[in-house]
């Protein structure tokens, strides 16, 4: 049996990473550092937190029991060494990586996530920001994979806990760019600047945690632009601190869209796992339609015409 001790020492980081969050206000505060605060909205984040470790912890046996059959039933029994490790470690991330692809593009999962990407603010707090019913969304199949190939559950647990451990700190403004090579390979500030952004151009890119190379290779990166600072928040943001409400908020939109009358079946669908924004209408809602949008308006701008003014054009007299 591996030693569960890994998993502890996880713990014990996870409260360390805590207190930075007041470091990095009290930085700010005194002006040394960039990170905007505002009291209401980091409140708001611990509350949601509460809410999110309380369902966690009250409901984490769901996945852990599926993690468990996944393991019984294993094809392969991978040793608990410092390769497997590593290799549970790059996979975790590549399960990461289409898990929050999924919870982005299917407004079903993205119910769940949305809570994560609802503050107007973008500080080390943000990461308090949690789903309440990530247990229910149907995703946590896809921690059976690792388990069900050999992996250990304490090995996958592990390589889970860290992959999120990592993504911790890069949710700030304090960091402005790391080395060339690093900002290549690694998840940093910059790009999850670009992931937290509601600006057409960067809507539902840098899906990864830790490898970049995932958004690279299948076509999801976007770098930042320093023309085009990041407008953190939603598209339609919540104008709300209230944490029952950023919890639970796109059920209630779910809802209101399902019980409109007349629909098809196939419109009832849509509205449930279509991309969010999707309506019968058309896609101008959605991230490809408000793209869209966003292209046309800069070639309007592109192509309109200097206004003249005929005074600076007359000719001066001596």
């Amino acid at each position: 049996m591996p030693d569960t001790a890994w998993l502890r020492a996880v713990e014990v980081a996870q409260l360390l990473l805590l207190l930075s969050i007041p470091l990095e206000m009290v930085l700010a505060a005194r002006g040394w550092i960039r990170a905007e605060y505002d009291a209401r909205d980091t409140l708001a984040n611990v509350a949601v937190s509460v809410g999110s470790i309380f369902f966690w912890g009250t409901l984490s046996w769901i996945l852990l029991g599926v993690v468990a059959v996944a393991y019984r039933h294993r094809v392969y029994d991978v040793p608990f060494t410092w390769w497997s490790f590593l290799l549970a470690f790059v996979l975790e991330d590549l399960r990461y990586y289409w898990w929050h692809r999924i919870s982005h593009r299917v407004r079903w999962f993205w119910a769940s996530h949305v809570v994560h990407h609802s503050s107007q603010h973008f500080n080390l707090s943000t990461n308090l920001r949690q789903s309440w019913t990530s247990q229910f969304s149907g995703l946590i199949l896809m921690n059976v994979p690792l388990a069900f190939l050999g992996f250990h559950p304490v090995l996958v647990g592990l390589a889970f806990s860290l992959n999120l451990l990592y993504q911790f700190w890069i949710h700030t403004e304090a960091v402005g760019r790391m080395p060339a090579w690093f900002e290549w390979l690694l998840n940093t500030p910059s790009h999850h600047r670009v992931h937290h952004a509601s600006n057409p151009r960067y809507l539902d890119s840098n899906y990864a945690g830790v490898f970049m190379i995932w958004d690279r290779l299948f076509g999801s990166f976007v770098a930042e632009q320093d023309e085009e600072p990041a407008r953190y928040g939603l598209v339609k943001d919540l104008g709300t601190f209230n944490p029952v409400r950023i919890a639970l908020h796109e059920y209630a939109g779910i809802l209101r869209d399902e019980l409109r009358p007349g629909l098809t079946l196939r419109e009832r669908l849509g509205y449930l796992f279509g991309p969010p924004g999707w309506s019968p209408d058309g896609l101008a809602g959605t991230t490809a339609g408000l793209r869209a949008a966003e292209m046309a308006r800069r070639q309007r701008l592109a192509v309109r015409p200097a206004i003249v003014d005929p005074v600076a054009l007359a000719p001066t007299t001596a």
